[in-house]
């Protein structure tokens, strides 16, 4: 059984022209992805503010917050095109009358333009903790005239007002986990490549039988399940290889963070074991090198954006986000969301790493049960 699975990684890594499709290829587009979510650095608001003490004030609370590097911008358009050509994460707005409007005590609106991307929505969160810790005071002032209670602020923090005392508490963490665009761009590859790489290297096990090395297996001193043990340990090994080059390349070129280590390596070796029972089914079912790799490409591309590896899952609703959790992708990209964005452990991401192995578990049966019945034809 390990000759089995040595000759399968030795396959790998003798065709030349895997070095591009295995090594290459993924981490150009972890790059390019990644510089397109936001890149690694913290996300970048841009603010028009306009004149006056508390409009200042607030900008000065926003660049003490820790969270983003504040840029200063010479108005709306400004900002509008910075956030369009991708310059800014996000641009908030501080209109003239902000100032005028806080010492009346009446409702002033702060536009907050921004992409629907992961970092933008993520800064979003940021931006309204702030502003609501800086506009308290006048929001408690506006409660007693109006008799209107504002939202509750989102730290703990205590200020008076004319005639009343707020006290805020908050739930949940105060600064939330922040997720690079590397992050995001490295977890949406590493499936779909895993997945890609297991179905296209399907071929070798047609190969396998094409050449005959199928039947001298059978008639050496081992047993039909030993084969087929090895076969799919064969399969697995590719696509663990596959996944870890990507999360090794990725975390030493991009500084990619992948969460708790021991969650995260059970993902990957959950889907990896997915991978490799379809590539067993594909293998078993396909006629010829060329349909495997073509059925391969096809299911694994389609599959991939199916499940929200290609487009971000959370811009799915509804029963899109129903129809992705068909695949196994989507249930991977959960559990990866868990350990990254709240810092989740193994134990958090059990019901993904269940879903997994049953996915796993349908796949190697039905290609073990396929591939026997091929293998002694």
């Amino acid at each position: 059984m390990t000759a089995i699975v040595w000759v399968n990684l030795v396959r790998l890594v003798r065709d030349r022209t895997n070095i591009f499709s295995v090594v290459v290829f993924p981490i150009v587009l972890i790059l390019v992805f990644g510089l397109s979510f936001g890149g690694t650095g913290r996300p970048r608001l841009g603010v028009a503010a306009g004149d006056g003490p508390l409009a200042a004030e607030l900008v000065a609370a926003l660049a003490r917050s820790g969270e983003l590097e504040l840029v200063r911008v010479g108005g709306e358009a400004e900002a509008r095109d910075g956030v369009e050509r991708g310059t800014l994460t996000a641009a908030l707005i501080i209109p003239g009358g902000y100032d005028r409007a806080l010492a009346a005590f009446t409702p002033v609106e702060l536009p907050y333009v921004a992409r629907n991307e992961p970092s933008a929505l993520q800064l979003g969160a940021t931006v309204r903790s702030v502003v609501s810790q800086a506009t308290v005071a006048a929001r408690a002032a506006a409660y007693v005239r109006e008799g209107s209670f504002p939202d509750l602020v989102a730290r703990i923090g205590r200020i008076s007002a004319p005639g009343v005392t707020v006290e805020s508490v908050t739930t949940g963490p105060v600064r939330p986990v922040q997720v690079s665009g590397f992050d995001v761009a490295a977890t949406s590859q590493l499936l779909l490549f895993v997945f890609l790489t297991s179905l296209t290297g399907a071929s070798a096990l047609i190969e396998t039988r094409r050449l005959g090395v199928s039947r001298r297996m059978y008639a050496a001193p081992i047993g039909s399940r030993a084969i087929l043990l090895g076969e799919a340990a064969g399969r697995v090994g590719v696509a663990l290889a596959q996944g870890l080059v990507i999360m090794l390349g990725s975390g030493l070129l991009f500084g990619v963070r992948w969460g708790d280590p021991v969650g995260a390596v059970a993902l990957l070796l959950a889907f990896s074991l997915v991978g490799g029972g379809a590539a067993m089914l594909l293998g078993a079912v396909a006629r010829t090198s060329q349909q495997a790799v073509s059925v391969g490409v096809l299911a694994g591309m389609g599959l991939a954006a199916i499940g929200g590896a290609m487009v971000p899952l959370d811009q799915f609703t509804g029963p899109m986000r129903q129809i992705a959790h068909l695949t196994p992708h989507a249930w991977a990209l959960d559990g990866f969301a868990e350990l990254l964005r709240r810092d989740g452990t193994v134990a958090d991401v059990l019901p993904q790493l269940g879903v997994l192995a049953l996915f796993a578990a349908a796949l190697l049966a039905l290609g073990s049960w396929r591939l026997r019945a091929a293998l002694t034809r």
